[in-house]
């Protein structure tokens, strides 16, 4: 049996609900009432969310916008990268990476950036073995 992966964008109002389950893998602290309206008002400023779907279920979802800036030129920032813990390590990860690469060349973006959580060994193993290098460290400060 063929599989088939398609990578598309949420744009409606219902396939943004729909890729809540699995990026709550990622972002346990989201609260399913709120995702819809907090992802249009990221939408606002350029956010795009896509869904990773093998025969019409989502196995995983990516963030995304465009920017730039001084240090990195134009440049596709990942804010969101989830496959369902399921479907890792069934090229779900690496569909995604390429579909960012396809939208930077389509923008003339200069670099693929995201950052990763300290603890996420695997993942940064997985980006450094698709091309990706580490190249800072992220500092956070909580105000409230």
């Amino acid at each position: 049996m063929t599989t088939f992966l398609d990578i598309i964008h949420c744009d409606e109002d219902e396939q943004i609900r729909a890729s809540f389950p699995i990026m709550r893998q990622l972002r346990p602290h989201l609260e399913e009432q709120d995702f819809v309206e907090q992802v249009r008002r990221q939408m606002l400023a350029g956010y795009r969310i896509a869904s990773a779907e093998i025969d019409g279920e989502i196995v995983g979802v990516m963030g995304y916008r465009f920017s730039e800036d001084l240090a990195w030129g134009k440049t596709l920032y990942i804010d969101d990268l989830v496959v369902d813990e399921g479907q890792r390590s069934r090229g779900v990860g690496e569909a995604f990476m390429q579909f960012a690469e396809s939208q930077c060349k389509r923008r003339n973006c200069e670099t693929l950036r995201l950052c990763s959580g300290l603890e996420k060994e695997a993942a940064h193993r997985f980006y450094e073995r698709i091309g990706m290098e580490k190249a800072s460290f992220s500092f956070v400060k909580k105000l409230s």
